[in-house]
């Protein structure tokens, strides 16, 4: 049996090179499978500990004053390695302090092979939520008494370990002989480990019932989608009845049960709606438990009348929440079955056909491309679904996806062997078969106005968090191109040379080579790539030449220029246009080139299940695609339409976005969704402003004959929760004097942190400002209060909430999404921050577009649409602060034209009604202290 020496060291710092050093040491040694020492022991490191290791690790400077030196102990910490792998969570990091340390006492580097258990982690627990130790202690449910303390965590590294290693063990032969073909590009080395799994597996038959071995890949198997005839014996009234009432079926089943009038009322008002066919505009209040409140009717209704009924959300967290907390706690609570079943866009979904063949091809492959297939193998034992989401993939892994996905296999057809084992299909027969359909408003959007049914058929529909239909439906019917989307086609296609793509076909087609090396394709693709390079390069400097006058900067620090060919510089534009005929020109030569390829393919008996075929059809469809694009932006004039360009300023000087958008989408929406479906519900916290639905259903085409309207107050005590707070000494930011509002800002930000001890979001409306605010913020405030920026600290917006959370004294600045969606519930967070009224860049190009139209049609731009959206934005920043009953808090905005302004009140009376202060800074202080 082999010897693993697993490690873990707090050091003062990241860099040894920057004089950083050990301060503790924790090993902990394996053999035979159990543990025969662990050693611990503080190091002197002869410098100052900086506070924020004290505050990690709990290590204080005297506790070290006693301890041994590194060079007293280096003989004994090297013994223990000897003859062992050197495993560590992270191994980079322990293994390099080390070496650094031993050189620097006179010894050999260690040089024994390693194991990094945060990679083994990533590949064989694909699912996890996370991969630092401690959110991997708390998956796997391992005891971590002292995290941050090097002892601990090398025991808690080391039943790690064990776990990974009896997870491979477990694992499928073919699993584990594919994991062989990629070890030499992981971190850790794990050869010897596969050798001697897979002799020890060589002679044994499969003994997982739960896994199907295909053309060598092992695949979890999937029940078959059922369809059960169920029947329902209670009134829709008898089930609500019992549902809600204090003494019900939902207080039974939820400890500290609510009771919420507007829950109640909610779910008799959609089932009224369906039994009337009407379209129905709800805004439900944060808490009155809107989720809960639509399922119950959608799936009574779809029961007893055996009606498919589709619920659309804007983004998948929703979804998630859905299927982890809402669906299991009805399926306990309702007296009949009933089936839901997620579909989403083919491009979230595994094709197996794709990876198959990606399989076989490890030339040219990255590290995070390997680990990427690495994760996939052992995800396919693990998943019925095939849905990414499941999963986190390495950054480039994410992008490699793409050429795995079900989309990029285009019609897979019902003959190939790979038809059945789809992830997508399989989707599609259980959404066939099943009461409720979840879906996001992306793939709605998608299948009202497609050809090809991507939906199975349905008339009744739930559309929540519906004040995002508008922009995700213009989104869908506009289009996007960008440079990197052009150059990764013609990169994946390639030239005629040896490893690339359409090499590899000419070489299995004899007649298809001989026809492409007579014609020019080398010389046109070439062409093709220097053509997208020159066009975007020359988009970007035209862009950065108008910045004097009509450029805008969004919220993540993209400039935005609208266009409109008719008014541009000609010879400049002309010389645009010209590049975009050229371009355009070139890539109808290489679809043609390629259709000669397909014919020659579709003719030669070698060719069996048509994975080329398809192949170059896809191809052919994107190029086909990006020409459309190019006609639509550069050379359709069409009023109905907003163009824009978006270039990275500081980036790469081809790094361009071009977009283009309805500028009015409810002639659409009415057409499509609202003339023909039986009954939308559209639902949302934020709909209306100052009580009235108006605003939305202009936006969205609804028209007043047929819409039931219901607004639900909160059943929160917002009165007795809340106070609304704006300070009437904050210098005017209306005449260019941002650098002073911004010092007032972050003071007004130090004073409430000092008093609520951090816990507080605030919320900009600029990425500018939130920088320059994160940079004074550092200066003006000690180390007690850790900062964390979007956009500045690494992670996503999921990401940052949780290292919001796990500090006592922190201060989240979020900007775009943070607007929305976050839920930080509790004492986690006790005071919000809104800068500036949320109104959008009057420069930017939507809202130029949409302005236009209400100008040409004599209505008032700002009232009709910046004041509307702006509403609706502040109250779902508003929102971000009571979660729950018990939550009290500080809302400080920042903006006094809230009070000043003649239009201030549409934001005051949109929101529940709160006690509201308008003083001097100081007072304000002094009432929050007094108020917490």
């Amino acid at each position: 049996m082999r010897k693993f020496v697993i490690v873990d060291l707090e050091t003062t710092g990241h860099s040894p090179t920057k004089g950083d050093r050990i301060i503790e040491v924790g090993i902990v040694v394996i053999q035979d499978g159990k543990i025969t020492t662990d050693y611990s022991t503080f190091i002197n490191p002869g410098v100052e500990i900086p506070p924020f290791i004290t505050n990690l690790t709990g290590i204080k400077q005297t506790d070290l004053s006693d301890a041994p030196s590194f060079d007293s102990v280096a003989t004994d910490i090297v013994n223990l390695f000897k003859d062992g792998y050197v495993v560590a969570h992270n191994v980079p990091f322990d293994l390099g302090f080390l070496n650094d340390q031993l050189q620097e006492v006179g010894y050999k580097p260690l040089t024994q092979p390693v194991i990094d258990t945060v990679e083994l982690s990533r590949i064989l627990l694909p699912i996890a939520p996370g991969y630092k130790l401690g959110q991997l202690a708390e998956y796997l449910e391992l005891q971590h008494k002292n995290p941050h303390r090097a002892i601990s965590d090398a025991k808690v590294t080391s039943k790690l370990f064990s776990y990974l290693l009896d997870k491979l063990n477990k694992l499928p032969y073919e699993t584990l002989f594919q994991l062989k073909q990629l070890e030499p590009l992981l971190k850790s080395d794990l050869n010897d480990i596969f050798d001697d799994l897979l002799e020890e597996k060589s002679f044994q038959s499969l003994d997982r019932d739960d896994i199907e071995i295909y053309r060598g890949i092992a695949i979890k198997k999937d029940k078959p989608a059922t369809n059960n005839e169920q029947t329902i014996s209670v009134s829709f009234g008898e089930l609500v009845d019992g549902l809600y009432n204090e003494s019900g079926m939902l207080a039974k089943a939820m400890e500290h049960y609510e009771l919420r009038s507007g829950q109640k009322e909610m779910s008799e008002t959609i089932f009224d709606a369906f039994q009337s066919r009407k379209h129905a505009l709800i805004e439900a209040e944060t808490g009155t438990g809107k989720s809960l409140a639509y399922l119950v009717p959608a799936i009574y209704e779809s029961v007893s009348n055996k009606k498919r009924i589709v619920i659309s959300t804007h983004l998948t967290q929703l979804q998630a929440q859905l299927f982890e907390k809402e669906i299991p706690l009805i399926k306990k609570l309702l007296p009949f079955d009933f089936t839901i079943e997620l579909l989403k866009g083919k491009q979230h979904y595994l094709s197996l056909k794709r990876f198959e063949k990606e399989l076989q091809s490890l030339g040219q492959d990255n590290y995070d491309i390997t680990l990427t297939k690495a994760i996939l193998l052992i995800w396919l034992t693990e998943t019925v679904t095939g849905d990414v989401e499941e999963i986190q993939l390495p950054s480039s892994g994410k992008q490699f996806f793409h050429r795995l996905s079900a989309e990029t296999e285009g019609g897979l057809d019902v003959k190939s062997p790979w038809f059945t084992r789809s992830f997508y299909q399989k989707a599609r027969t259980k959404a066939q078969k099943a009461n409720i359909v979840i879906v996001n408003h992306a793939l709605m959007c998608a299948d009202i106005v497609s050809d090809y049914q991507l939906l199975p058929s349905y008339q009744q529909v739930i559309i929540d968090e519906a004040h995002h239909l508008e922009s995700t439906a213009a989104k869908h019917f506009g289009l996007r191109l960008d440079y990197v989307s052009v150059q990764s086609l013609l990169n994946h296609v390639g030239s005629l040379e040896e490893g690339e793509w359409l090499k590899r076909i000419a070489e299995k087609y004899p007649k298809a080579k001989q026809r492409l090396e007579n014609s020019r394709w080398n010389f046109i693709w070439q062409e093709s790539k220097t053509d997208t390079d020159e066009l975007f390069r020359y988009l970007f400097a035209y862009v950065m030449d108008q910045q004097t006058k009509d450029v805008s900067v969004n919220d993540v620090g993209r400039y935005q220029y609208s266009w409109n060919q008719d008014k541009e510089m000609s010879t400049k534009w002309s010389a645009i246009k010209e590049m975009v005929s050229r371009l355009s020109f070139n890539l109808r030569d290489l679809i043609h080139f390629l259709s000669v390829t397909k014919e020659v393919v579709n003719t030669t008996e070698l060719n069996e299940d048509n994975d080329e075929l398809e192949e170059i059809q896809t191809v052919i469809d994107r190029m086909q695609m990006i020409i459309d694009y190019l006609e639509q932006l550069f050379y359709q004039n069409d009023d109905t339409l907003i163009k824009w360009i978006e270039i990275e300023a500081f980036g790469a000087k081809n790094s361009v976005y071009l977009f283009c958008e309805p500028i009015d989408i409810s002639k659409i929406l009415r057409t499509n969704l609202f003339d023909k479906k039986a009954s939308v519900i559209l639902t949302s916290a934020t709909l209306t402003m100052r009580q009235s639905f108006s605003f939305i259903k202009e936006r969205l085409g609804l028209q007043d004959a047929n819409i039931m309207e219901r607004k639900l107050q909160s059943p929160y005590s917002y009165d007795k929760q809340v106070q609304l707070m704006i300070p009437n000494d904050f210098p005017s930011i209306q005449y260019g004097n941002q650098s002073d509002f911004i010092q007032a800002t972050c003071e007004a930000i130090l004073s409430l942190a000092e008093i609520t001890n951090g816990r507080m979001l605030v919320l900009f409306t600029s990425y500018d400002m939130l920088k320059k605010s994160y940079q004074l913020l550092r200066e003006i405030m000690d180390e007690e209060f850790i900062i964390i920026g979007q956009g500045i600290s690494s992670g996503s917006r999921e990401r940052l909430k949780k290292n919001f959370q796990a500090f006592d004294r922190a201060i989240l600045l979020g900007t775009s999404s943070f607007w929305e969606g976050v839920d930080i519930p509790g004492s986690n967070l006790s005071c919000l921050v809104i800068v500036r009224l949320p109104f959008q860049p009057p420069d930017h190009p939507i809202y130029q577009g949409k302005a236009s139209q209400l100008k040409e049609n004599g209505k008032n731009p700002f009232m009709e649409l910046a004041l509307p959206n702006a509403v609706i934005r502040f109250k779902q920043g508003f929102g971000r602060l009571i979660r729950s009953s018990t939550d009290r808090g500080i809302v400080f905005v920042c903006d006094e034209r809230i009070v000043k302004a003649r239009y201030g009140k549409y934001f005051t009376e949109s929101i529940p009604d709160v006690p509201i202060t308008y003083k001097s800074t100081q007072k304000l202080m002094q009432k929050v202290e007094r108020w917490l």
